[in-house]
């Protein structure tokens, strides 16, 4: 297998057809984690004062919930709709923050997210970018080494050290990081559209439906948020 995501032994234990993963299961998983998410995000936009003060202990406990799901792909059924409604209810603070800032950014984060996934799809589908040993890795890096520098970020500003420069202002430099940013998580769609594909293929167990819609969402979600931060900066 070439999707570093999906581990040999993921295969190893005999299944019948019915508990393969298909990709019409892996729809159904990701329109139920993503009603999930729009829910409890709307509760979040429209109850800030109950929210706001929680989106931190929301987002960890959210953290933790993804870090058991990818080391320990087979408890996703479980935890992955946890998982949704803290991200929902964290994003739709979020999203308002933003949107209180600058009136009408959210709906054009959210086109703007979608028409990259379309297109990241249709890339993928037509072979242009194809999701070869050497782009995952890169890909994967780069989304580890990003991960790792806002965890620092968020450390230093919990012990009032600070933060990394440029991170977060509007500077010429500030937005081209930024951008950067948005480019490596929507290059990372093309590693989870891969991450479906051969799960289908090679006949996956059926709790990797929920995984994929899982990774899938974690990206879409990321995204997100990056175009957000990007489209405020713009305007700043």
């Amino acid at each position: 297998m070439s999707n570093p995501l999906l581990k040999d032994s993921v295969f190893q234990s005999p299944v019948n057809s019915n508990e393969v993963m298909t990709m019409s299961g892996v729809i159904n998983k990701s329109i139920i984690l993503w009603v999930l998410l729009a829910a409890s995000a709307f509760y979040s936009w429209t109850h800030p004062n109950v929210i706001t003060p929680l989106v931190m202990p929301i987002l960890l406990g959210g953290f933790v919930l993804a870090m058991i799901s990818i080391f320990k792909q087979a408890a996703s059924p479980f935890l992955s709709p946890i998982y949704a409604i803290c991200e929902g209810l964290a994003l739709g603070a979020i999203s308002l923050y933003f949107e209180k800032a600058h009136t009408g950014i959210v709906v054009n984060a959210i086109l703007l997210t979608v028409c990259v996934l379309f297109c990241m799809l249709a890339a993928y589908k037509t072979g242009i970018l194809k999701a070869t040993p050497r782009f995952q890795r890169v890909v994967i890096f780069s989304t580890l080494a990003i991960a790792l520098v806002y965890i620092v970020n968020l450390l230093l500003n919990l012990f009032g050290a600070g933060s990394f420069p440029y991170l977060h202002n509007s500077s010429g430099l500030g937005i081209v990081i930024n951008l950067a940013i948005v480019i490596v998580a929507s290059l990372k769609l093309i590693i989870d559209f891969d991450l479906i594909e051969q799960g289908v293929q090679y006949g996956a167990p059926k709790y990797m439906e929920w995984y994929s819609a899982f990774s899938l969402m974690i990206t879409l979600v990321w995204l997100y948020i990056e175009v957000l931060r990007l489209l405020s900066k713009l305007r700043d």
